[in-house]
């Protein structure tokens, strides 16, 4: 394995085992932390509003909550992500003047971090969902694949971002009312069927909802994922990923004059 892969996965290791360092319990947080949302959200959504995934659908208060859940784990990989690219190289000033370190690897640590408190908060649903479902569908195997290419797009993304951050310093303050909006414009609290058809056309450019439905269709509803949309998924995350790169690489000669 190449010294750059192992210095992504001490980086990460250190980023998760720091985020915890200081408190009582440590790592535990990262399996309370979902724990303890995923029982708000079946309180709040499911007996204080009670709210159904679709009208008479008849799924319990505890299946709206883990279909809810499966949702927003997917989201929060992307609101993590993006939301600390503008700030990776500036909080990494003593890399920038190291000529021999590669700073594109940021990204990937920041990526590694969300994807490690993904699969802690899928350790909390998979329970859920066989207690609300009885079992879990095969097609399950199937969510690496649904996941694969919204991770590339989001790092993507997140190398255009971290460079840009770098030269213009509010766009980490954008971005925040942005990733918020996203969320309530994504297929989370709601499934896309209950938006107006004229709407439809304008979903397929968001770029978490394809990878959260497809990932409920996969994980909790047992049906295969739309292999043709997930295709033309793919082709645009592998342009996004390998533009956001090269702008990377290629606006990194300047941070050291601007920082």
């Amino acid at each position: 394995m190449s010294p750059q892969f192992h210095l992504v996965t001490s980086l990460t290791r250190r980023e998760i085992v720091g985020r915890y360092r200081s408190s009582a319990l440590g790592l535990l947080w990262s399996l309370l932390t979902p724990l303890l949302m995923l029982s708000i959200y079946t309180f709040v959504f499911g007996s204080v509003f009670n709210a159904r995934w679709t009208a008479g659908d008849g799924h319990s208060t505890s299946e709206f909550a883990v279909i809810l859940f499966a949702g927003l784990i997917v989201f929060q990989i992307f609101s993590e992500v993006i939301n600390r690219a503008p700030t990776l190289v500036l909080s990494n000033v003593n890399y920038v003047k190291k000529v021999v370190f590669p700073l594109q690897i940021l990204p990937l640590v920041a990526m590694g971090s969300a994807l490690f408190h993904a699969v802690v908060s899928l350790l909390v649903l998979v329970p859920f969902i066989l207690i609300t479902r009885g079992a879990i569908a095969p097609t399950a195997l199937l969510l690496p694949l649904v996941l694969a290419p919204f991770v590339v797009l989001t790092l993507g993304l997140s190398w255009f971002l971290a460079s840009l951050g770098v030269y213009v310093r509010d766009i980490g303050q954008i971005l925040g009312s942005v990733i918020t909006a996203l969320m309530f414009l994504s297929p989370i609290f709601y499934p896309s069927s209950a938006l107006p058809a004229n709407l439809h056309r304008w979903l397929a450019l968001n770029p978490v909802a394809l990878p959260v439905e497809q990932t409920r269709d996969v994980l909790i509803f047992g049906h295969l994922p739309d292999f043709i949309a997930l295709g033309i998924y793919a082709a645009v995350a592998g342009v996004v990923c390998v533009a956001g790169y090269a702008w990377f690489q290629k606006t990194r000669k300047g941070f050291a004059d601007v920082i």
